[in-house]
Order: structure tokens, then sequence, then C-alpha cells
């Protein structure tokens, strides 16, 4: 079983799954930090991000895990190494490749299917999990979402704001996984809610439907 949490950048994704998952007493999945350790391996190994079989080449050989919170990489901590802005940037462009998709979406199912995870991501509840029981597409206004991730790097909000708008096109352009609510998604706008608020309506939800 899970719980798909689905939507853009700076929508409040990995806060609320992570307190979701805590709320409920289930495993967190963080499918984007599965993607932004393909753009860190890209990153290392000199491979050309915008070439589909040198990307997905390299995303075939990776060994990529969750502990406690942590991301490993290889068995490597690399949960601070992946969240520079030069890491972000570059997952949102090997993850437009057909081949790093399919070998991420695989290790995503494998892990869902050995127990109960709220996950988020980008195409959980489209493509990753559509028979998910509960699928929850977040928003927010983009000048929020600007400002929620500026405070994050540190990053003038005009900058921020303009590299959402090119990775909200990226996303939602691509062939593969592209960003988009599954038709039967729960739409929750975060523009003006705290996580806990969004957790709490998410989560009285989940119970709703006799989840957890």
């Amino acid at each position: 079983m899970v719980i798909a949490i689905d939507g853009p950048a700076g929508a409040g994704k990995s806060t609320v799954a992570r307190g979701l998952a805590g709320e409920l007493g289930i495993t967190y999945l963080d499918s984007g930090a599965m993607y932004r350790c393909v753009a860190l391996a890209v990153s290392r190994a000199g491979v050309d991000p915008d070439d589909p079989s040198a990307a997905a080449g390299v995303a075939d050989d990776l060994e990529i895990a969750f502990d406690s919170g942590r991301v490993l990489l290889d068995r490597e901590d690399v949960s601070d190494a992946i969240r520079s802005p030069e890491i972000s940037e570059l997952a949102s462009r090997v993850s437009v490749h057909p081949g790093v998709r399919e070998a991420m979406v695989m290790r995503q199912r494998d892990l869902i299917s050995r127990g109960p995870y709220v996950a988020e991501g980008r195409d959980i509840g489209t493509v990753v999990s559509p028979e998910a029981p509960l699928k929850v597409f977040l928003v927010a206004d983009d000048e929020e979402r600007a400002r929620r991730r500026a405070a994050e790097s540190d990053r003038p909000v005009q900058d921020v704001l303009a590299d959402i708008a090119d990775r909200d096109r990226r996303d939602s352009e691509r062939e593969h996984g592209a960003m988009r609510a599954a038709r039967d998604s729960i739409e929750v706008d975060t523009t003006s809610m705290t996580p806990d608020e969004v957790i709490a309506r998410i989560a009285a939800i989940a119970r709703e439907r006799d989840l957890v």
C-alpha cells in the first residue's frame, strides 16, 4: 500500500510526506532523492547529463537506499550532497530520460511492494503506483513556492522563481512521467497552510479510508 504525494517543486511534498509518514507510523519514500542520486553520480562520472544513453547507463548501476532518514548512494551518505542547487537542476535534466526513469521506477515499485509507504514525487500516482488508494496532488502559487525554495538555498527569490518556471516546463512537457495530477487525486493548495495543517488534513483522509 502506498499513499502518493505528488506536485511541483516547492509545493511542500517532502515536508508533508515525511511528516505524514511519521504521523501514520509508516515508511517515507523520497523518489526525488533517487533522481538526485542519479544526477550526483552523473556529475561525478563526468557524464553528459543530456545524453540519454549515458545517463541511463549510470542509473542502471546505482545502489540507492534509505536508512533512518538518510539517503545512501552506493553505501555513501549523500543526504546533503544531493540537495545543492546544482544537483537539483541536474536532477530535472536527467529525469527526462526514459532509461533513467525506467531504472528508478523499477526500484520504487520494488520498495513499495515490500510494505506500506508514503511516497512523494511528480508521478507516483500516475506512473509508479496508479493503483494507490490515496493520491494527493499538492499545489501552491509560484511566489510562495519560490520563497520556500529560496529560504532553503539562501538564493534570491527572483532567481529561484525563474528556475521553478523552467523546471515546471520541463517536468510537464517531458515525454515519460510528465508531472500531472492523477484523475482521482485530491488537490491540496498549501499556499496559506502550515505543514502541520496539510499533514493533519491528509492523515484524516487516510484514516477515513481505513488505510492505517
